[in-house]
């Protein structure tokens, strides 16, 4: 099983009721965030064109901060997706400067913190607490590997792209438009 995600840019709106849902889910403390909506106006007026894309931790098959990770708190489960062990983190924030997508912060009690995947609740049959509020359905999670699943169905459908591919990370996050 790979897991991955896929998000729809052009169904995106923008509410942040991702990232409202994820804070909610996962104790985020004020001032943090697991995930974040970006808006990125492009062209020249009056021909600009906006994208809304919700961002968070990539869980890549190539993750910086799992290499740079001294204790090997930062880790790979078995479905692909990248985690933290707490009981290993020193706090050192060598992962936080490997990543190239900002996608961590250090919590209160001095471990890193970074999204999950919810792998708690895909683990029990659930969706992501972010796909499960998202009101467009511009969220999706599932096994890379089966065919006949929405993600799947979304990566062939649509143009995917991810974010920073020259980082060569290998995102598990794609993004279509």
């Amino acid at each position: 099983m790979r897991r991955v995600m896929v998000i729809d840019a052009r169904r995106c709106v923008g509410c942040e009721a991702c990232v409202v849902a994820c804070k909610t889910e996962n104790h985020v403390p004020d001032g943090a965030y697991r995930d974040w909506v970006v808006q990125e106006t492009r062209g020249e007026y009056p021909s600009l064109e906006l994208t809304i894309q919700s961002q968070r931790c990539n869980h890549c098959s190539n993750a910086p901060c799992v290499a740079n990770c001294p204790t090997g708190a930062s880790h790979y489960r078995g479905d692909g997706t990248v985690q933290v062990d707490r009981d290993k983190c020193t706090g050192c924030r060598a992962c936080i400067a490997s990543c190239p997508y900002g996608a961590r912060y250090v919590a209160p009690e001095g471990h890193v913190e970074k999204c999950t995947l919810c792998v708690h609740r895909l683990d029990r049959g659930k969706p992501t607490a972010c796909e499960e509020v998202c009101p467009t359905s511009a969220i999706a999670t599932g096994d890379r590997g089966d065919r006949g699943s929405v993600v799947a169905l979304r990566l062939r459908r649509g143009t995917a792209s991810v974010v920073t591919p020259e980082a060569g990370t290998e995102p598990n996050v794609s993004y279509v438009r």
